[in-house]
């Protein structure tokens, strides 16, 4: 894909994807900041346009009723957003020892294999990645 088509996927998922979360706060800033991670980190060889058209309408589908896709968007992005604030509990400020930074590293690699074999059987591209940041 061309930069161009590249940069046309990318506003269409965003749109798309923010109309299936119909705008609310804290799901439409984690939306943005994780598919621009996505978009940013793989390399343009590892986007197809029939992935593109598939998980657009599965996103289609998520805005339209609100059943299956709309309640795996929705669990999507409530993990996400545990992710980035460090996980689910309480701030703790004391300093990590290194079996607690190992744990939080690697607690949501389960939840990301599944989101591969999602997009691998249905087809699709939605973003599974860990941010590596324990604290």
């Amino acid at each position: 894909m061309s930069s161009q088509q590249i940069l046309h996927a990318y506003r269409a998922l965003l749109r798309s994807s923010l109309h299936a979360v119909q705008f609310a706060k804290p799901a439409r800033y984690t939306l943005a900041s994780r598919l621009r991670l996505a978009f940013t980190k793989n390399p343009p060889s590892a986007y197809n346009a029939q992935k593109i058209n598939n998980t657009l309408e599965f996103l289609g589908y998520a805005q339209r009723q609100n059943g299956l896709e709309h309640k795996i968007v929705k669990n999507l992005l409530l993990l996400w957003w545990k992710q980035e604030k460090g996980g689910f509990g309480k701030p703790n400020f004391r300093p990590l020892s290194n079996d607690e930074v190992k744990i939080r590293t690697t607690a949501y690699d389960a939840f990301n294999y599944n989101i591969e074999m999602l997009n691998e059987s249905m087809d699709m591209c939605l973003p599974a990645m860990t941010v590596r940041d324990p604290c």
